[in-house]
């Protein structure tokens, strides 16, 4: 998730131990889970109200597909016939700009 290696973590786990204290750390620790666990609701929370207010149709959305680039081609791969690809495939054709024109 993070991407922390083994030293990363144990050279993290040293700097909170001076910073901190040893007497104070399991507070700490037990305070910044509590503080994890709010942030996942809140988002979780977010995700839900999101995919609600949306209505049907959206029911396996992800925040990682609400990316433009993401959000357009799940929904051009989605389209129903061939005239309408094709036709979608001409207006993004014509919206490339001539090169001969700059």
């Amino acid at each position: 998730m993070f991407n922390i290696g083994a030293g990363e973590f144990i050279t993290l786990a040293v700097l909170a131990l001076v910073l901190i204290g040893p007497d104070k750390l399991p507070e700490f620790a037990t305070q910044a889970a509590k503080f994890l666990q709010k942030v996942r609701n809140l988002a979780n929370n977010a995700t839900a109200e999101l995919r609600e207010n949306l209505g049907p149709g959206f029911e396996d959305l992800q925040p990682s597909d609400l990316h433009p680039k993401k959000f357009i081609a799940k929904h051009l791969d989605t389209l129903s016939g061939d005239s309408q690809i094709q036709e979608a495939k001409k207006i993004a054709e014509s919206a490339k700009i001539d090169p001969d024109l700059l």
